[in-house]
């Protein structure tokens, strides 16, 4: 009898942790496998490289997904970051590129591949420098801080 009170609440727990681990799995599946492209009309950063403008598309270059390629359609430009499972509540998302602005210049943040999961890039100790700038620098204009989206299609 004790021998079965004992193996319930772990087996409780076991079962527990499968569901749990697969639930992620399933989350970061579904966030991998597809490949964002989109036209950039603006020079941008990604991680401590500057992109010139064109078309890209980034596409997972793990296989857990938390490392992204992004890369033109003419091969001349490419980068690399790590990012973050990000996961959108309410209304279905596009694919879209998302960018923080700082006065000129575009930081990559987001990738959204049009449904609810997307993967949002960490920052750079650039982008984190202007951000502490700004924030300390509040009546310079010039200097805004703007959230921008670029519409993506998914291939």
């Amino acid at each position: 009898m004790a021998n079965q009170i004992v193996k319930s609440p772990t087996m409780l727990t076991l079962v527990v942790g499968l569901v749990l681990a697969a639930a992620v799995v399933s989350a970061n599946g579904q966030s991998t496998s597809v490949v964002v492209t989109a036209d950039i009309p603006f020079d941008f950063i990604v991680a401590d490289k500057t992109l010139p403008s064109g078309k890209y598309t980034v596409r997972s270059a793990s296989a857990d997904g938390t490392a992204l390629k992004i890369s033109s359609l003419d091969g001349e430009s490419s980068a690399m970051r790590l990012s973050n499972l990000a996961v959108a509540t309410g209304k279905k998302r596009n694919a879209k590129m998302v960018f923080h602005r700082y006065g000129q210049q575009y930081f990559l943040a987001e990738v959204w591949s049009g449904d609810n999961y997307g993967r949002q890039l960490l920052k750079s100790k650039r982008e984190r420098h202007l951000r502490q700038e700004l924030a300390s620098n509040a009546a310079k204009s010039d200097e805004a801080y703007e959230i921008v989206e670029v519409v993506g299609q998914i291939r």
